[in-house]
């Protein structure tokens, strides 16, 4: 599966042409694997989306005050099941229909500024005659936007940069970022955006022609993808951006002229940062209604002064542990395996200890930045708001960052990872593995609710979408195109060439 040589299929046709397919089904898979309204704040985000054209008045109406919105039911109660593990999305069955026509008035939506416009802007395109099609719709975009970008970075990229790509990907996704990148969340389009950024930037600054153009043109669709998505995304956006300004860094005329993108990037992304109510929230700490409770989080306790700093200071790895599957998904009503969780942080630290070989200085100071980042920065949101880990903060938030952080802890000067063959199959079989649990376990939990458990999930099914594929085929499906896609992608890079004539050297 790994040999040395290129083998081609029949007809010249190579295996990683396969990729961008079974990536497709891996995610669409995972869109199916939960109901719409399953991702955090659902009914918030939807209701934004469904109001984000004021001209679409067949959609959303004006409410009885500024702040509120007349929308189609589904779209303010498809939570029925929310923060009830036990509770299948049997629920909407009984209570909702997808008429899209707007009859219940609601304060829950993006109605005064709280988030950037561009994700609820783009995704209000898609509204359509029934409120479960439509979002399902929204869904299939954003995967496609996720693939479609990446695929393309991985053709324009330098050769010696796609293995930090490729990698920066497979070991942060499992299981959180499948759920939310196949989710209506606006989180989706941060994490595309931050994880798309920086690379297409460092790729820019490296290259030269045609594909430099193309890099700076993806570069600048992530920053606003991401900047448009979530205030915080922004400022996450303006530290990819510094982090590769500061490892190109060159004492030439030349790169102050190849700057003058990036610092319009920052520009454009402070705009969108100044602007987000959102952000001001996250500022000052959250307010109770951005908030997790503790009873869905884990009790934590009354801390306040010194205490408080000490206490998330040394609890923030629940937090970064929680994009492998420590936490719920959706609501932080669907657990993981503690199984999951070890597979996601053994298979990321074990690739990251293999990268630190050989660092150098700038990206060694990147690392050791990007790591205090992702520590300190949510402590200060939490000690600012007077929360502690469990509450105000979730890994959802700080997943963009660990997905920069993965890159630049990967961006290897060689350009290849030094994975054995041995290593290889291991790294590919632990995050299979941890994908085929997590999968499952999202399934059942809205199929049945997590009170009826059993391997067979055609069994006893309470909720399921009105297609002719069933869960077991989604499971199989999915767990199998995720496992192949691994596959191809460790074998295709252990052959990655390093030397790219049309890229300009690392500065």
């Amino acid at each position: 599966m790994f040999a040395p040589a290129r083998r081609l299929l029949p007809g010249g046709f190579r295996a990683i042409y396969l990729a961008p397919v079974l990536a497709l089904v891996a995610l669409f898979c995972w869109a199916l694997a939960s109901p719409i309204g399953a991702a955090p704040d659902d009914d918030y985000h939807l209701t934004s989306i469904w109001c984000a054209d004021s001209a679409k008045t067949t959609a959303c109406l004006p409410g009885s005050e500024s702040w509120t919105r007349i929308v189609p039911q589904a779209a303010t109660e498809l939570s029925c099941f929310a923060f009830d593990q036990d509770e299948s999305a049997a629920c909407q069955a009984r209570e909702l229909s997808g008429d899209p026509t707007p009859t219940v008035e609601t304060k829950r939506g993006n109605f005064v500024g709280e988030y950037p416009p561009v994700f609820y802007s783009v995704m209000n395109l898609f509204v359509g005659p029934d409120v479960f099609a439509s979002a399902f719709l929204m869904r299939v975009v954003t995967i496609l936007l996720f693939v479609g970008i990446t695929t393309a970075l991985f053709i324009l990229l330098p050769p010696r940069r796609r293995s930090t790509l490729v990698f920066a990907w497979v070991l942060t996704v499992v299981p959180l970022g499948l759920f939310v990148l196949s989710s209506n969340n606006p989180s989706s389009w941060a994490v595309i955006g931050i994880g798309s950024l920086w690379i297409a930037l460092l790729g820019y600054l490296e290259t030269s022609g045609r594909r430099r153009a193309a890099l700076g043109a993806i570069a600048a669709v992530a920053t606003i993808m991401a900047a448009g998505a979530r205030g915080d995304a922004a400022l996450y956006a303006v530290i990819a951006i510094g982090a590769v300004l500061f490892l190109t860094f060159a004492r030439r005329r030349q790169f102050f002229v190849d700057a003058l993108l990036p610092v319009a990037l920052v520009a454009l992304a402070g705009i969108f940062f100044l602007s987000s109510h959102q952000v001001a929230a996250g500022l000052d700490g959250f307010t109770a209604s951005e908030a997790v409770s503790a009873a869905d989080a884990g009790a934590a306790p009354a801390v306040s002064g010194f205490g408080l700093i000490a206490y998330n200071l040394l609890n923030v790895p629940s937090l970064i542990a929680g994009v492998f599957g420590g936490w719920g998904l959706g609501w932080l009503d669907t657990p993981m395996p503690a199984v999951v969780t070890f597979a996601g942080v053994s298979a990321f630290v074990a690739v990251g200890f293999l990268a630190l070989r050989g660092i150098r200085p700038r990206r060694a100071i990147l690392v050791v930045g990007g790591f205090l980042v992702l520590w300190l920065l949510p402590v200060y949101v939490l000690v600012q708001g007077g929360d502690t880990v469990g509450t105000g903060v979730q890994p959802r938030y700080i997943l963009p960052l660990v997905v920069l952080f993965g890159g630049l802890l990967l961006l290897v000067e060689s350009g290849r990872l030094p994975l054995s063959r041995v290593q290889s199959i291991l790294i590919v079989s632990t995050l299979s593995v941890s994908n085929f649990i997590a999968l499952h376990m999202n399934l059942r939990r809205y199929i049945t609710g997590n009170d009826e458990l059993g391997l067979n999930l055609n069994a006893g099914m309470e909720w399921w979408w009105s297609i002719p594929i069933s869960p077991l085929v989604v499971w199989i499906g999915g767990a199998a195109a995720f496992a192949a896609l691994l596959a191809i992608l460790a074998r295709e890079m252990r052959l990655q060439p390093v030397v790219d004539p049309e890229a300009t050297p690392s500065r």
